[in-house]
């Protein structure tokens, strides 16, 4: 008796119908747009150091939104009730 050949990962893409999770994480942030400006910077320009003022922007975006995020947990943690040990 043989064991099943382990299939391989599922490396296939999503397909035109599908939304990428990467742009899904994006657009939750509020920074897509953004995201996008950096992206057509890079296609036009073909050189990322073209694209400072976009990367740039994006970025700050990005951390103003890991901060807001952070203190919304912070502040459900805080709530939470106490536990004795």
């Amino acid at each position: 008796m043989t064991s099943p050949t382990p299939q391989p990962h599922n490396r296939r893409r999503p397909s035109e119908d599908e939304e990428d999770p990467v742009d899904h994480m994006i657009v939750k942030t509020g920074c897509a747009q953004l995201h996008y400006a950096v992206q057509d910077c890079m296609a036009e320009n073909q050189d990322w150091r073209k694209c400072q003022l976009q990367v740039q922007t994006f970025k700050n975006c990005m951390v103003a939104y890991q901060k807001t995020k952070r203190e919304e947990l912070t502040k459900h943690r805080q709530k939470l009730p106490q536990t004795q040990s």
